[in-house]
């Protein structure tokens, strides 16, 4: 098709012959004007800039020294999970410096061997429910810091990165209830209460008693004039109804 000694060549989406031969004139393949090759959009060869993992964390955790804090993570992912997920945790201090990881997670789990978290990581997440979670036992002061989460589960590798402040402090003279400690309030407070009460009772009337006999106490003329049906029943039964008389007496007057 080309003459001999001629090279084809491509110039801005436009053939064009180029004759090897100087001394032959240069000619054009084809006389219309170049046209530029389209740009290529991203979204065509499958390029998407939405992230393809969704993590989720907890913001702030609050911890006490000597105990042991879930840090929570779940995620999303628009691919199905193999065994080419991962979990990473991370950790940095809040005084700053640099991030160490704590925790590595591929098929099984990989705690902290070395360093302030060594033997004090656990897994409690469930990857099949989008769990990613850890939790750390045995808290010091010196775990305050900012934790990472990161999963990727390929091919969505791309995700946000949120992260989680921790801030353990001392718990202090604060009190808890077992279920042994309330039982006992609940059984022993109110049989303390009535024994307080009785007591009280019981010394009031031996008071007023006592005070009956320093002073003379004189009876009134209602108690006189019902003395007589009262003393009649000579039985055991009357003695005893007139002592309980009087026990009510003793808290409803006062001693002349």
């Amino acid at each position: 098709m080309f003459g001999v000694g001629s090279v084809c060549s491509f110039r801005w989406g436009v053939p064009e012959v180029i004759n090897s031969d100087p001394a032959a004139p240069r000619q054009a393949f084809l006389s219309h004007p170049t046209t530029p090759v389209p740009s290529l959009d991203p979204s065509a060869v499958g390029v998407s800039n939405v992230l393809s993992l969704e993590i989720k964390v907890d913001p702030e955790i609050q911890a006490f020294v000597d105990e042991q804090v879930t840090l929570k993570c779940s995620f999303r992912s628009f691919s199905p999970i193999t065994q080419k997920l991962t979990v990473d945790w991370t950790y940095q201090p809040l005084t700053g410096g640099h991030m160490e990881t704590i925790f590595h997670y591929q098929s099984v789990a990989y705690p902290a061997a070395v360093g302030t978290f060594r033997d004090r990581i656990l897994w409690v997440g469930n990857i099949a429910k989008g769990d990613a979670s850890i939790a750390i036992r045995n808290l010091t002061m010196n775990d305050n810091g900012t934790f990472t989460c990161a999963v990727k589960n390929p091919p969505d590798v791309h995700h946000n990165i949120p992260q989680t402040k921790l801030t353990v402090t001392h718990r202090g003279f604060s009190f808890q209830l077992t279920s042994a400690v309330l039982l006992s309030i609940l059984v022993f407070l109110p049989s303390a209460i009535v024994v307080i009460l009785l007591l009280v009772r019981m010394g009031r009337k031996f008071g007023v008693l006592k005070h009956r006999k320093k002073s003379g106490y004189k009876k009134s003329s209602i108690e006189v004039s019902d003395e007589p049906e009262r003393t009649e029943q000579g039985t055991c039964l009357g003695r005893m109804g007139t002592w309980c008389l009087q026990c009510v007496d003793t808290d409803e007057e006062e001693p002349y």
